[in-house]
């Protein structure tokens, strides 16, 4: 078979898939549980630091500062001396420091290791978009971000549970329940780091487990879609960081963010109050439950949209589900009507994020891809840092609960305004014909 015919790239994109993305998803896995495992401990955190609800949503939030300003550098680094080494760097020290959240029994202690631990984990969620880009050409991209999306749902399928298992360990060896929680999960995610570097390979060329035609075959394909994306967008990193379109897209980012972090941080919280207990095992099962939706959804949208093309409708769709399904979960008082809602929020925010990922990866490359994929992530990160506070000031302004989640829930709802309208305006101008490896975000 021709290794450059659309069908042996398929097979190729699929050994690449198997090889790959189970490993990404599993550091994935570690990131997005380290960093969300903090809604876990709210409540045992408070109670046994005296810790305020503002200097917790603080505290929560400041990760995405620390994360914010070294996620450019970061990236750029990985950019130059591979993923290899730089993702092990990132995931023993964000593991260490996790670990350490351990010690924080002052608030002090509480925000300088979160920060610390969004210092230590910048560049990780980016410098894989822009590894992805390495090993996928645009016509499997979606579905290999949204495999990687996978990561998100199954840290709260399995991590929720464990969580919870972790918290009732409350008086083993002296340490209290969100001690074991931290130095556990850490601590796993410091073990899979030293794993990545023997695992991970920099580039096509480097993988022996695709023979001479496989990765000849690849190469050629990506270099098909670095020739489209170096004819419309940035050819520097400067331009990247200051261009018109990155910005938009690092603003739509931003709200999407705001609407995946104000429900994360305090998800936990909600289904216990939608049941009537305290956080532990049973609310870790039930809150796995909207992740479950979102694997599913994050498993069959992005497929369908490669097929079609139509990333941008999808895309528009999936937010409007997502802002509705949160705003719905603070108006409802029924138990089963509010998990449905978050199940159609969880869904809808998860699952537009890989086709999302489909429009600055199509219209950058090389060095300017690794600065503009990392300067949409930092700049959008932040709306998990203003997210908990906003939440918080809302529900303080109009003595509702329900406000911080209508506040929320608008900030996805005008992503999906900004994607169905300024980012039509400022696509780039891609009706050329190109070989059919490449698919057009419609």
């Amino acid at each position: 078979m021709n290794p450059h015919s659309p069908a042996s790239i398929e097979a190729i994109n699929s050994k690449v898939m198997r090889r790959l993305l189970p490993f990404l998803l599993l550091m994935y896995v570690l990131a997005f549980l380290d960093r969300a495992n903090i809604g876990f401990a709210q409540k045992a955190l408070q109670h046994d630091t005296g810790l305020s609800n503002a200097a917790f949503a603080f505290g929560a939030g400041v990760f995405f500062a620390g994360y914010a300003l070294f996620e450019v550098p970061s990236n750029l680094l990985l950019h130059r001396v591979g993923a290899r080494l730089w993702m092990c760097r990132i995931m023993v020290t964000w593991g260490l420091v996790s670990a350490s959240m351990c010690f924080a029994h002052t608030p002090t202690a509480f925000y300088t290791l979160r920060f610390l631990l969004g210092v230590a984990e910048a560049g990780f969620f980016p410098g894989v978009i822009y590894y992805l880009t390495h090993w996928f050409p645009q016509s499997a991209r979606a579905r290999a971000v949204g495999v990687f999306y996978f990561g998100a749902p199954l840290a709260f399928i399995f991590g929720s549970p464990l969580s919870g298992l972790l918290l009732d360990l409350h008086g083993v060896f002296g340490l209290v329940g969100w001690q074991w929680l931290f130095l556990i999960e850490g601590s796993m995610a410091a073990a899979v780091g030293v794993w990545a570097f023997w695992y991970l390979d920099n580039q096509p060329e480097d993988a022996r487990w695709l023979d001479a035609a496989e990765r000849s075959g690849l190469r050629a394909a990506l270099n098909e879609d670095a020739l489209s994306a170096s004819a419309h967008g940035p050819k520097h990193i400067v331009a990247a960081l200051l261009d018109r379109r990155v910005l938009l897209l690092s603003g739509i980012y931003l709200l999407i963010q705001m609407s995946v972090y104000g429900v994360i941080f305090y998800l936990p919280q909600q289904v216990a109050a939608l049941l009537g207990t305290t956080v532990g095992l049973r609310v870790g099962l039930v809150a796995a439950l909207p992740w479950l939706c979102a694997l599913a959804v994050t498993w069959s949208v992005p497929r369908r949209a490669d097929r079609t093309g139509a990333h941008r409708r999808w895309a528009v769709a999936l937010l409007v589900l997502a802002g509705l399904g949160i705003g719905a979960s603070g108006l409802s008082h029924s138990p089963l009507v509010g998990l449905v809602a978050l199940c159609c929020a969880a869904s809808g925010f998860i699952a537009a994020q890989p086709l999302f990922w489909t429009f600055p990866t199509r219209y950058l490359s090389g060095a300017a891809a690794a600065g503009g994929i990392a300067l949409i992530n930092s700049l959008g990160g932040l709306g998990g840092f203003i997210a908990p506070s906003l939440r918080t000031a809302a529900e303080h302004a109009f003595a509702s609960t329900a406000a911080g989640l209508l506040v929320l829930g608008a900030a996805s709802l005008l992503a999906a305004v900004l994607i169905g309208t300024l980012l039509r305006r400022e696509r780039t101008p891609a009706a050329q014909p190109l070989s059919p490896l490449v698919h057009h975000t419609r």
